[in-house]
């Protein structure tokens, strides 16, 4: 513990406190974000205007622990904010995640000016936490090394009115060398499947048309409840859900993805035409450094009988460049593996050591000048088949769902922006009727780039829905209280099928 001398002195809390959330790493800790921000609203918290830049009375950091420099990217910003708390009496800092998991007593050795730390297992005590760092002026530092309670038994504050994220299962039982999530977030535990089948109908009663069944290793689900097929069950329940229009997942793991699940996204209409299904490397000797339990032939193979059941599947994928020991011809067999599977989008990275994983003493360090030069060649490639994947649906009638944020020159363009069944990103012109966010458009596509679409004609229907009446009803609220704040770094809206930093907890 640190004295309270590093801290701003406490003060009386008359007034209403306000609170800013900054959130870095996968879809965990965004839907996590989306619980802390209720449970602190549940606490009698408003969130801070926006951009207010650390002018909040609580500044929460959900960080992630999956980069090399993720520890240098938090103190810097805590550094930033050390003047701000030393000017403000009782203004608090708060620092969970993995990052706080990982590091605990390190973070208020390092800032003294933190006044709670708390990990990944025991979120739901931040309020507590806070209080009683404020009252007894010292930091409290809570770990706890067990799940205390499903996350999504939390109150919960989301970001979207007409879709959401759904989280089946936290954990993960993989061993895989580059990854340091097994340690921080535990080994695997599923949610009953009554109790997600209930969450997402209060979804779907709240106005969501949309969710996005969330996992470490989403398709293992069942493995902690002994029921192999459990996944697939849950696929077609989800079919059966009267107002429930889009069912999308993340993030499997090819050794898990087995047939009975293909069948179930290829027969629930609902469920939709996207997977991502992580590759990391294409060579056999560097998969088995990764201590991935798959090779490339059983890869290819899923990619296959995907593209056979689901015709117009659009599949994704994430790529580590540069893995220890990695040779020119293990690179090669990577894009070979591109080449055959012509993913609609890759998520490419360049290794570089997670602290605390095996891979990270392995010997065969690739130097950085080559591991640049592979990962250039293979941007290149996978732009270009990505290019090609998008011109195949030039001419194609297209139902969007209508997305909020996601159009960053839609203003100045004067169009709308929306996500196909697959999860392309379509720009398209503004009808002359309002169209809301959750309303569903149809339109057909006239131009493709690399990473959107465009619908330059006329809108063919438009039609409003309980999803757009629900963004309505929240907008119309949110107009009489002060403007929100972004939960960090991750894209808000139609959740998108990888999160915007990733390479860690979302890579399985």
């Amino acid at each position: 513990m640190t004295s309270s001398s590093d801290r701003s002195p406490a003060v009386d809390v008359l007034s209403t406190r306000t609170y800013e959330i900054r959130t870095y790493g996968c879809q965990m800790n965004v839907h996590d974000s989306e619980r802390l921000a209720g449970l602190l609203e549940d606490a009698g918290y408003v969130r801070a205007p926006g951009g207010s830049d650390g002018e909040a009375d609580v500044v929460v950091f959900n960080t992630c622990a999956v980069r090399e420099n993720a520890d240098n990217k938090l103190y810097g910003n805590l550094g930033h904010l050390a003047p701000k708390k030393a000017s403000r009496p009782g203004m608090q800092i708060a620092v969970g995640g993995c990052l706080a998991q990982k590091d605990r007593d390190t973070i208020v050795e390092r800032a003294p000016w933190v006044d709670v730390v708390f990990g990944t297992h025991n979120i739901g005590k931040l309020p507590v936490l806070l209080e009683r760092a404020r009252v007894q002026e010292e930091a409290q530092v809570e770990i706890a090394e067990s799940l205390e309670a499903f996350p999504s038994t939390l109150p919960t504050r989301r970001e979207s009115a007409y879709a959401a994220w759904v989280s089946i299962s936290v954990g993960c039982n993989n061993t895989c060398t580059f990854c340091i999530v097994p340690a921080l977030r535990g080994k695997e535990k599923d949610r009953r499947p009554g109790d997600i089948l209930a969450e997402i109908e209060a979804l779907v009663a709240e106005g969501v048309s949309e969710v996005t069944l969330l996992g470490q290793n989403v398709n293992a689900y069942g493995s902690d409840i002994g029921d192999r097929e459990a996944f697939s069950k849950l696929l077609r329940a989800c079919g059966k859900i009267d107002g429930l229009e889009r069912v999308r997942f993340t993030s499997p793991h090819p050794r898990d993805f087995t047939d009975d699940v293909i069948a179930a996204m290829a027969e629930t209409p609902n469920v939709m035409p996207q997977l991502h299904m992580p590759l990391q490397s294409g060579s056999d000797p560097v998969l088995k450094a990764m201590r991935r339990s798959y090779r490339q032939e059983r890869f290819l193979g899923i990619i296959e009988k995907v593209r056979a059941a689901i015709p117009h599947a659009a599949i994704s994928t994430d790529i580590i460049v540069g893995f220890p020991g990695e040779t020119e011809e293990d690179f090669q067999q990577t894009l070979h593996v591109v080449r055959e599977a012509r993913f609609a989008q890759a998520f490419t990275f360049q290794y570089s050591k997670r602290p605390g994983t095996p891979a990270a003493e392995m010997e065969g360090q690739i130097p950085k000048k080559v591991v640049q030069e592979r990962y250039e060649r293979l941007v290149v490639l996978q732009e270009e088949i990505s290019w090609e994947e998008n011109k195949k649906q030039v001419g194609r009638t297209l139902e969007l769902m209508v997305a909020e944020g996601e159009g960053r020159k839609d203003d100045t363009t004067h169009r709308l922006s929306g996500r196909a069944p697959d999860s392309r990103l379509v720009h398209f012109t503004k009808p002359d009727q309002e169209v809301r966010p959750g309303d569903v458009v149809t339109v057909e596509v006239t131009y493709a780039a690399p990473h959107h679409l465009l619908a330059e004609g006329p809108v063919l229907d438009v039609r409003r829905t309980r999803a757009g009446d629900a963004w309505e009803k929240r907008t119309a609220e949110k107009a009489a209280k002060p403007a929100g704040v972004l939960l960090g770094l991750p894209k808000v809206g139609v959740p998108e099928p990888l999160p915007a930093v990733s390479g860690g907890c979302a890579v399985d």
